[in-house]
């Protein structure tokens, strides 16, 4: 029976510091699954008994579910809960978050794990491998304050794995790039500095790209994997759901399905690290209101002539400041229209109850 502390959960001072009076008898639990309507918990365990802390001796010990008391949608995998056993009474505030914009056409951001203290971005060595895609993907990391690290499979099958290393590093300065062969035990061990003494690893990235099988060396399981299309270096979801699993080196890993569609909302803090280099040379322009075009002390359009810069990153930083501020006003609006409409049902069912009072 594996015995589990906090801190062997990933707790630390951040999450103690929000316990309170109100809150000081409630049992922290961390969410490994989240489901419909239950949350899948690991607690903290007595290290003599194997019972779980303040609970009777039961199945499953140091595992259990709980009901949440909100939507499930607002709780997602890795985030600490305080319960009183039965159900997940408050969400403590995780100290990494990892958002999208919900595929598909609905305005609302799509939690998918938390506190993750690294997020590895999983791509290939083959035709897989795309920049802009990794600058989107590092945007996201990036705005939900987990550090960075691109990871590159099927090196073996690579004529220069090298080359992938040097052109993801190109991106940014966050990028630390490592080109590995999934299938090597040996290569993958280069990862366990990510996943031991209670950190949290994530994985992330398309499908086929490797993330079950980086998944199975670290974790030792079987789970399945699928090979990748040769026309055109893509694969099947073989991860159908996200999970917190444990490491045999005392850390976790949180795989997750393959994104077929990765919109940013709310993300301008992520964008700006990713293009640190073409905001700080917009600082030098002439202008505060440049847009980098004709304007004459444009330092961009300098850069641009010089070489220092390419001109498709620069459409590119344009295209996902765009995209990005026009999807966190859609959720805006979404947002707000939702609290109008909770407002309203709230009042009329206080003016129900004051007419059936008379």
């Amino acid at each position: 029976m594996t015995k589990y502390t906090l801190s062997d959960l990933g707790w630390s001072e951040q999450f103690a510091r929000q316990l309170d009076d109100e809150t000081q008898d409630l049992t922290p639990a961390r969410i490994y699954e989240v489901q419909r309507d239950l949350l899948l918990v690991l607690t903290e365990t007595d290290q003599e008994t194997g019972q779980e802390t303040g609970q009777e001796t039961g199945q499953n010990i140091g595992q259990k579910s709980l009901i949440p008391t909100e939507s499930a949608g607002e709780y997602a995998v890795g985030d600490w809960v305080l319960s009183d056993g039965v159900k997940a009474i408050h969400r403590l505030e995780p100290f990494s978050n990892l958002t999208r914009k919900a595929a598909g056409h609905v305005n609302y951001q799509q939690r998918i794990a938390a506190n993750i203290d690294t997020i590895a971005i999983v791509t290939s060595c083959n035709a897989d491998f795309n920049v802009p895609r990794l600058e989107r993907y590092l945007a996201m990391v990036s705005s939900a304050g987990a550090m960075p690290l691109v990871l590159l499979t099927k090196a073996d099958r690579a004529d220069d794995p090298r080359d992938y290393q040097r052109q993801a590093e190109r991106i940014s300065p966050l990028v630390t790039a490592i080109a590995l062969n999934a299938k090597d035990q040996e290569d993958v061990a280069q990862l366990i500095p990510w996943c031991r003494g209670g950190q949290t690893l994530a994985l992330i990235g398309s499908s086929g790209v490797g993330k079950t099988t980086i998944r199975n060396s670290l974790t030792g399981e079987n789970a399945v994997t699928q090979d990748i299309r040769e026309d055109d270096a893509r694969g099947r979801h073989t991860t159908t759901h996200r999970s917190l699993v444990p490491t045999p080196y005392g850390g976790w890993l949180i795989d997750t399905p393959g994104m077929r569609e990765l919109q940013l909302a709310g993300m301008e803090d992520g964008i700006s690290a990713v293009f640190e280099d073409i905001e700080q040379l917009a600082i030098q322009c002439k202008f505060n209101d440049c847009e980098h075009g004709v304007e004459p002390g444009c330092a961009v359009r300098v850069a641009i002539e010089s070489g220092e810069l390419d001109e498709d990153r620069l459409t590119r930083w344009r295209k996902l400041l765009r995209e990005d501020a026009i999807n966190t006003e859609s959720v805006a609006r979404q947002r707000a229209r939702g609290k109008a409409f909770s407002k309203m049902v709230k009042k009329t069912m206080a003016g129900s109850k004051k007419r059936k009072g008379r």
